[in-house]
């Protein structure tokens, strides 16, 4: 028998969600247009603060929309596209996660591909808009090595999104229910991460690339994209950041195995 690989069935699972959403067409684009409108309240902050002063900490406007931007599409691909990680204390609770341990697929691979949260498109399509609007006013020559460094960022800063998220999971194996701290690093890092980290001064940098590294997708990077800097190393910092994902995955196998069924 032909194996199936987890990619034909992770399409499938979307194609299940997808066809599931267009059932309340109308629910899903209002919904889709109200994370979109949540997310220009927060464009229209920025937008409002530097038509005030101008700079902030020397980044120009352009150049907080471009930082702005990349983390708002970081972040709403990782909640789009793992979204079964965000809710899976309902996983664990309701016995469903014993049902994963007996099919013969990957464990996070289930529960990232259970749920598929496509309104939060919405927040990806104003990512889109202000960057539409920010790469040609910033005045940057996109060259193939800044278009590297913005994929880099958008790219290894999702993932380092759904690092946060399988943390989030691994709690969940010893309370059962999320803990609500740790959306400082996930809603929390989306707000705040609208502006460069190093404007918050040593001690938030520090925790943000040594522990989590939200900084080597965001300000190191930008400042290669922005000229501050020519060094390779702000240039791939990002791919550095990965690293961040091998205790992300020990941590998993380890809520793993100390796992208990519910019994249901």
């Amino acid at each position: 028998m032909k194996k199936i690989s987890n990619l034909t069935v992770y399409r499938k699972f979307l194609s299940i969600h997808l066809r599931s959403l267009m059932q309340y067409k109308a629910s899903f684009i209002m919904t889709l247009l109200g994370q979109f409108s949540g997310a220009f309240s927060a464009f229209l902050t920025i937008y409002f603060l530097l038509r005030r002063f101008g700079t902030v900490e020397g980044y120009t406007y352009q150049e907080v929309l471009l930082c702005f931007a990349s983390i708002y599409m970081a972040f709403s691909l990782a909640e789009t596209f793992a979204r079964g990680l965000d809710r899976f204390p309902a996983v664990i609770g309701n016995g469903e996660f014993d049902r994963i341990l007996v099919r013969p697929r990957n464990e996070i691979f289930q529960v990232i591909a259970s749920k598929t949260e496509l309104t939060r498109l919405g927040r990806l399509l104003q990512a889109i808009v202000t960057f539409c609007y920010a790469i040609p006013a910033s005045g940057i020559d996109f060259t193939p090595d800044k278009i590297l460094c913005l994929v880099l960022m958008v790219v290894c800063g999702a993932l380092v999104f759904v690092g946060v998220f399988v943390i989030f999971a691994f709690i969940c194996f010893f309370t059962l229910e999320g803990l609500e701290f740790m959306n400082i690093l996930t809603d929390g890092v989306r707000e705040h991460g609208s502006y460069p980290f190093d404007i918050y001064g040593k001690e938030i940098m520090t925790v943000m690339t040594f522990v989590v590294p939200y900084t080597l997708v965001q300000v190191y990077p930008l400042h290669y994209l922005i000229g501050r800097t020519d060094s390779l190393l702000n240039l791939f910092a990002p791919l550095l950041a990965l690293v961040f994902l091998i205790p992300c995955a020990l941590l998993w196998k380890l809520g793993v195995r100390h796992y208990k069924s519910t019994g249901s």
